[in-house]
């Protein structure tokens, strides 16, 4: 039997994408810009895989994103892959969340968010650690299929 919390409530759907963007730091002191691809996404935001860190609450530009759109956020988490952290996994929450990914036939719990985030939440005292090389920190998926879904 599982037991749900707040904690581990997901407010919408996480799905598994490969989506080419960009991504750039607004933060002077943290200068950041490059080509990285989104490797989960909901309603709130997305993970992406980076050869750098970056400092949570790190204000970001998503640009580039199908259609052409772009989107802003802030880094919410930043964990490392592998024994070696020669990458990251940086999880970005954005301020004004919804569909942003061009996901066909998002899903349904995708569209009761509407709501913005005028101040970014504090940081988790202790973030989740790695399990080992090859884990995969988000293990909270759709029961639709472990899938990979492709944008518009």
């Amino acid at each position: 039997m599982e037991i749900v919390t707040a904690r581990a409530t997901r407010r919408s759907t996480r799905l598994r994408v490969e989506i080419p963007m960009t991504v750039t730091s607004l933060d002077r002191l943290h200068r950041f810009a490059e080509k990285c691809v989104a490797l989960v996404v909901s309603a709130q935001g997305c993970g992406f895989r980076s050869p750098h860190p970056l400092p949570l609450e790190t204000p970001v530009l998503l640009g580039e994103l199908p259609g052409g759109g772009s989107v802003t956020g802030y880094v919410a988490s930043c964990l490392p892959l592998g024994a070696e952290a020669r990458s990251f996994l940086i999880g970005v929450a954005l301020y004004n969340h919804g569909n942003v990914w061009g996901i066909e036939n998002p899903p349904v719990d995708w569209n009761s968010s509407g709501e913005t985030k005028a101040n970014p939440p504090e940081p988790a005292e202790n973030p989740p650690a790695v399990a080992g090389r090859g884990a995969w920190p988000y293990n909270m998926y759709s029961s639709h299929g472990d899938g990979v879904h492709k944008a518009k």
